[in-house]
């Protein structure tokens, strides 16, 4: 089976723009309702991730939120969070990626972002196959 199979498209996922400042990602990553979120580029290519413990550090480190306008994502930013996967993958590496982060952010051969798998996706592939041949047996 191809990780494609389980991708959620660029398209459909709340991104952060590696230019954007701690105020902006703030007020995104809450509209979004989602604890972490990729962050790409100008040309859309994978940065790393940012959560919501990124954004209090960077926050904590302020002493007022006039400030949080002008520091950039990329101070507060950790690039080894939720490390990408090829569209390549082998489904074992997939799953062994997606048992540590709740999302496995998907490159492309150039490191173009292409979208996501989610730990949810996979998990609901496997059960309803489960209960699928429990019910043919």
């Amino acid at each position: 089976m191809n990780l494609l199979f389980f991708l959620t498209p660029k398209c459909d996922v709340c991104v952060l723009d590696k230019d954007c400042t701690l105020r902006q990602a703030i007020e995104r990553l809450r509209a979004s309702g989602r604890s972490a979120v990729p962050v790409i580029d100008e040309q859309g290519y994978y940065c790393g991730s940012v959560s919501e413990g990124d954004l209090l550090r960077g926050v904590l480190k302020t002493e007022n939120s006039k400030e949080w306008e002008t520091i950039p994502l990329t101070s507060v930013m950790r690039t080894d969070f939720n490390p990408p996967v090829t569209v390549m993958t082998g489904l074992e590496d997939l799953l062994r990626t997606a048992t540590n982060q709740n999302f496995v952010p998907v490159v492309d051969d150039r490191g173009m972002f292409i979208g996501i798998v989610t730990r949810k996706a996979i998990m609901r592939y496997y059960i309803d196959a489960y209960f699928d041949k429990i019910k043919e047996a």
